[in-house]
C-alpha cells in the first residue's frame, strides 16, 4: 500500500461533503498527507471550515480565483508554513448560467472568457505558483468530464472549456516532466454534486450513465479520491499527462 505520510497537499474546490474535492481530501488525508483547504467566500466558510477541521487541515483560507491576490495569498501562506508542496488538487469550474443553458454558438465572449479563466487558467496559475515549491517533484490534479470529447446534451459551453483544460494538462505535463512534476485530469462520470446541479436535466444524465456503464454503478467521490491519492503517490511517479476516466466504464460505451 502506498503512503503519503509527510506530503503537503492543497485542496481547492470543496463546497460541502458531497464535493469531489472532499472525496479527494479524505483520501489524501487517509494516506497520511497534511492538508491546506480553501473555501470560496464567507457563505461557503460555514460549510467548509468544519470539514477542514475534521481532517485536521493545517492551513484554512478563503480563495476566490477571480479575486486578484487571493491565490497568491494562499501560496504565500503555504510557503511560510510549509516551505514546500507535493500535491495540488484543483476542482473548480464556473460558467454564467445564461451562457451555460444556451447553445454553444450563442455564448457570449464575456461568459466564455470568464469560464475559461476560472475553470482552466486558474489551474495553470496554481501550477505556476506550485512549481518553485516542488523542487523534488510533485503532482497537480484537476477535474474534467467526458463532455470534453463527446457531445453531452445540456453540458453545452462547458464541453469546449473542459477540452481546453485537458489540453492544458497535456502541455503542462510535457513542460514540467523533467522536473518530476506530474499533471493529470480526473474524469469521473456524472456525479451528484452541487456544481452538477447547474446543468439542465442532470438527473436524466445520471440515470442514463448508470444504465449504460458496464458496472451499472455511478462513480462516487470516494472512487475519485482513491485515484487522486494514487496519482499523488510515489508509486505513480512515472505517470503524467493523463485524463483518467473514473466512471464504471461509461466512457467506453457507444
Amino acid at each position: 500500500m502506498f503512503s503519503l505520510h509527510g506530503h503537503k497537499a492543497l485542496v481547492v474546490g470543496i463546497a460541502n461533503e458531497h464535493s469531489i474535492a472532499w472525496g479527494c481530501a479524505e483520501a489524501l488525508k487517509a494516506q497520511g498527507a497534511d492538508l491546506a483547504i480553501t473555501w470560496l467566500n464567507d457563505k461557503a466558510e460555514g460549510y467548509v471550515r468544519p470539514l477542514a477541521e475534521e481532517l485536521g487541515a493545517e492551513i484554512m483560507m478563503p480563495l476566490d480565483v477571480a479575486q486578484p491576490g487571493q491565490l497568491e495569498a494562499v501560496f504565500a501562506e503555504i510557503t511560510r508554513k510549509w516551505g514546500r508542496l507535493d500535491t495540488v488538487l484543483h476542482s473548480i469550474a464556473f460558467a454564467p448560467r445564461e451562457d451555460l443553458h444556451g447553445r454553444v454558438v450563442d455564448c457570449s465572449a464575456e461568459g466564455f472568457g470568464l469560464a475559461m479563466d476560472i475553470s482552466v487558467h486558474s489551474f495553470l496559475r496554481m501550477i505556476r505558483l506550485a512549481e518553485p515549491l516542488m523542487p523534488d517533484g510533485g503532482c497537480c490534479l484537476s477535474v474534467s468530464f467526458f463532455g470534453s470529447s463527446r457531445v453531452v446534451r445540456h453540458y453545452n459551453m462547458m464541453g469546449p472549456v473542459k477540452a481546453a483544460l485537458e489540453s492544458a494538462v497535456r502541455y503542462a505535463a510535457a513542460e514540467l516532466g523533467e522536473k518530476g512534476i506530474r499533471v493529470h485530469a480526473l474524469s469521473p462520470g456524472p456525479l451528484k454534486t452541487r456544481a452538477a446541479s447547474g446543468i439542465d436535466h442532470f438527473d436524466e444524465l445520471l440515470a442514463a450513465a448508470s444504465d449504460r456503464a458496464p458496472t451499472h454503478q455511478l462513480a462516487s467521490i470516494e472512487d475519485v479520491g482513491a485515484m487522486a491519492a494514487f496519482l499523488a503517490s510515489p508509486e505513480a511517479r512515472n505517470l503524467t499527462g493523463g485524463v483518467h476516466d473514473i466512471d464504471g466504464g461509461f466512457s467506453i460505451t457507444a
